[in-house]
């Protein structure tokens, strides 16, 4: 049975930072990629970032890129979304997802398998 539980979330004024950990057991951490996505109320689930099983390849969100990093340690079996330059829009639950054993990098939800129960993130403005 994989868990996945995301951690660090809260309230940071606009232009702050805060960083959000995610740690899965369950199964060889290094064999799948991490995503994160993130959902506004009354809004869809919406792709943040992915990291590949080694950490060699990430790709972002147009509304993130440049501002959020995904990093993961696969000893620690943990992926970390570090948030800079915050802005209001960027508020609500944060997900963190594991993916299947693929070199792809998904970008929608249907490519993961497992995730948390979220954090949530406000950004106050």
């Amino acid at each position: 049975q994989v868990q996945v539980v995301e951690s660090g979330g809260g309230l940071v004024p606009a232009g702050g930072s805060l960083r959000l950990s995610c740690t899965a057991t369950g199964r060889t951490f290094s064999m799948y990629p991490m995503g994160w996505f993130r959902q506004a109320p009354g809004k869809e689930r919406e792709f943040v970032g992915v990291i590949s099983d080694s950490g060699d390849r990430t790709s972002y969100g147009d509304s993130v890129r440049g501002r959020f990093t995904i990093s993961r340690d696969n000893v620690k079996n943990t992926v970390s979304l570090q948030m800079n330059s915050l802005k209001p829009e960027d508020t609500g639950v944060y997900y963190c997802g594991a993916g299947y054993t693929s070199p792809l990098l998904p970008k929608t939800t249907r490519g993961y398998g497992y995730w948390g129960q979220g954090t949530q993130v406000t950004v106050s403005s």
